[in-house]
């Protein structure tokens, strides 16, 4: 009895370090997991709405439709019995070829795997700073089928127990020059897991998830700072040749208001001299009318004398010889 307990404490302890992550280069994802979640959950009813007719075969991929606001994704569906799984593997599952000895925890009789290909939403479900993809992110998931019209399913825990499932990417970016490919796994909890890319764009994986190759981005190069400006230093003979033209125009700017001066001085001269040519002009013109007017007869009154008119034009009349 204690030989058996020992060995169910043994074979407990193996499936808890099976069920482990591989060891790898991982770190948690930059972004967060609450929309890329939500995709899985939508695209899981969309792909079962595919298996949505009379009769539905083991084995068989169907594919599924998605709304316009998704177009570029590629959605499909693929029920397998539990032990044909684990006993037969699948070929090739677009690009997912999936060996013998994968098992699904919990276990069901019947299991369904959703292919998802993101396409141009890769980076907007799954954008990881730094780095750029060079394939669009594919998706294997593994779902309960024995209500394939549920929604909202949790994923069962599907793990390679021996060989790993391989992904070959056959849509791929040319490598730019000088850049290292490699291939990354996302799993549903955000862990990040890199590794090396194998020839014909190939990565394998030992578990389920998001599975894509990526390059690191190329930060563009900083702008060149162009030097502070600084103002030239003259030569010597410029400097002197440029202080010999700023004293000519001080020299040209006083004799201009000096000339200025002097001409309204002359003027205002030439004014006075016409103003006094006319006065006396007009005092010769007096004079010699007067020489020429009658002679007035000089007539002493008192003791001063004075002019008077030889004859009386207009006899005068008196108040008194005035009659009417």
């Amino acid at each position: 009895m204690m030989g058996l307990l020992g060995s169910l404490s043994m074979l407990h302890i193996l499936m808890w370090l099976f069920w482990l992550p591989r060891p790898g280069s991982s770190q948690l994802a930059d972004f967060s997991m609450g929309a890329a979640r939500a995709l899985d959950a939508l695209l899981q009813d969309y792909a079962y709405l595919a298996f949505d007719r009379p009769r539905i075969r083991t084995g068989v991929v169907y594919d599924a439709k998605v709304p316009l606001n998704l177009t570029g994704i590629k959605v499909s569906g693929l029920r397998l019995r539990s032990g044909s799984l684990r006993n037969r593997g699948f070929k090739m599952y677009k690009e997912f070829q999936i060996p013998i000895g994968v098992v699904e925890q919990p276990y069901v009789e019947r299991l369904v795997l959703i292919y998802q290909n993101l396409g141009n939403f890769s980076a907007r479900y799954y954008n990881l700073p730094g780095y750029m993809y060079l394939a669009p992110v594919l998706g294997l998931l593994a779902y309960d089928a024995s209500n394939l019209s549920a929604t909202s399913l949790p994923e069962l825990d599907i793990k390679a127990s021996g060989q790993p499932i391989s992904i070959s990417f056959s849509d791929v970016k040319p490598l730019p020059v000088g850049s290292s490919a490699k291939c990354i796994s996302i799993d549903l909890q955000g862990v990040l897991n890199f590794s090396n890319v194998l020839s014909d764009n190939k990565c394998t994986t030992f578990q389920q998830g998001h599975f894509s190759i990526v390059i690191e981005s190329i930060a563009p190069s900083p702008a060149p700072v162009s030097p502070p400006q600084t103002m030239a230093t003259p030569p010597p003979e410029a400097v002197h040749l440029k202080g010999k033209k700023n004293k000519s125009k001080v020299w040209i700017i006083v004799g201009s208001v000096a000339g200025g001066l002097v001409l309204i001085f002359l003027f205002g001269l030439l004014i006075v001299c016409a103003s006094k040519y006319k006065r006396k002009k007009k005092m010769q013109q007096m004079e010699r009318a007067a020489e020429v007017g009658e002679t007035l007869q000089m007539t002493k009154v008192g003791s001063t004398k004075a002019p008077a008119a030889a004859v009386t034009r207009t006899q005068p009349t008196l108040e008194t010889e005035y009659r009417p």
